[in-house]
């Protein structure tokens, strides 16, 4: 990273909700990055909602461009220690 400038402590990504029929459902949740590049999921899964993967756990993510044109941080693997 260039000097002079920051990383963004916490950010906004997407989780996929599972079991919501044969659409992806996306869940938006903050999460915190991580000195690796990977991201701590924060805050509480709802009631009734399972997600790919749960608060505590990091993920590696990846920008997504969605149908509507927009571009979203995406969680796509779970990171474990040494990854």
């Amino acid at each position: 990273m260039p000097r002079g400038t920051t990383r963004k402590e916490t950010a906004e990504i997407l989780i996929t909700i599972i079991e919501r029929g044969y659409w992806t459902c996306w869940r938006p949740v903050s999460a915190k990055l991580c000195e690796d590049g990977g991201y701590e999921i924060l805050g509480i899964m709802p009631a009734g909602e399972e997600w790919q993967f749960a608060p505590g756990k990091r993920v590696r993510c990846q920008e997504k461009r969605f149908a509507d044109g927009s571009t979203r941080l995406v969680a796509l693997a779970l990171l474990t220690d040494g990854q």
